[in-house]
């Protein structure tokens, strides 16, 4: 129930408010994209150094690519696994020798930068800079678990669907393994957005009732009736984030009927300019995610304790 012994709230029963509160205030996705973009520029451009860095030392056979067709994806594969052969071996070590400090960047800015989102949402907020890196470190181990769990289901698809029938001498099943691996990556996604909600909102507890990392992750796992409603604003937050792939998707593929007319450099242009909008309105649902968690809050009479 919510404070005052009001009717239950669903978690997404106000969502186009916080969505059209969030849209009035313009200042809170600028400073989302700031903090984001003051890490991503900066690593965005240190990857692309390094990558033609060694694409200058591993030339790619240009010609075979322009060979490859998506009719015969099998032989596709095998020019593109035979290409990044040479390849492979020397990204994997710029990113074993660059992942440690960018991971530790990503870190202490999103803990600075989220924070400094949260308290323009409410002022009253602690500040708990220090705390909130751990809660984020802890998140990024979560989510990188996840995604080695994808990555075993992605292996085992084509280990049933392409690896075995080859081996019996059979044709493999393209078909079969793009649904097992769709399927994957869906129920995946469902699952982080169900199961990931504690370390959401426990960097928002922290700052709201004072708390080092373990005691906010505590609360985060005992919330009552809260509970419910976070999972609800995850899961409708994960279908917008689909959403807005399947967007960015279509945007991409406008210009194709007439890629007879366009050149390479609008395409380019273009598609930086979809992926340029994607980011912004995937760091604009970001802020409404945490202004909906606080509405949430303030809804069901959570206040700051007594300093």
């Amino acid at each position: 129930m919510a404070g005052g012994g009001s009717a239950p709230i669903r978690g997404t029963q106000s969502f186009v408010y916080t969505f059209s509160a969030c849209w009035r205030r313009p200042s809170l996705t600028v400073l989302e994209v700031l903090w984001r973009w003051a890490f991503g520029a900066p690593a965005l451009a240190l990857g692309y150094f390094e990558a033609t860095r060694i694409l200058r030392q591993t030339p790619i056979d240009t010609a075979a690519l322009s060979r490859i067709s998506l009719f015969d994806p099998m032989s596709a594969a095998a020019t593109l696994s035979a290409l990044a052969a040479p390849i492979i071996p020397a990204a994997l070590h710029i990113a074993m020798r660059l992942a440690p400090p960018l991971l530790l960047a990503w870190i202490v800015l999103s803990a600075l930068g989220r924070g400094a989102v949260l308290r323009r949402l409410d002022s009253r907020l602690y500040r708990r800079p220090f705390t909130v890196m751990l809660l984020h470190g802890a998140r990024f181990a979560a989510l990188a678990a996840a995604f080695g769990l994808w990555y075993a289901c992605i292996r085992a698809a084509a280990q049933f669907a392409v690896n075995a029938p080859i081996a019996a001498g059979q044709e493999p099943s393209l078909v079969l393994f793009s649904a097992l691996a769709i399927v994957a990556t869906l129920g995946l996604f469902t699952l982080w957005a169900v199961a990931s909600w504690g370390l959401s909102v426990a960097p928002l507890l922290a700052m709201q009732r004072n708390l080092d990392a373990r005691a906010s992750l505590a609360d985060a796992i005992h919330l009552g009736p809260l509970r419910s409603k976070l999972v609800e604003i995850n899961l409708v937050m994960g279908i917008v984030k689909i959403a807005l792939i399947v967007l960015a998707m279509v945007l991409s593929a406008c210009p194709l009927p007439f890629e007879a007319i366009a050149t390479p450099e609008f395409m380019a242009r273009w598609y930086l300019f979809v992926a340029v909008i994607y980011l912004i309105a995937s760091d604009f649902f970001h802020v409404v995610q945490l202004a909906a968690y606080l509405g949430l809050w303030r809804a069901y009479g959570h206040a700051n304790p007594p300093t």
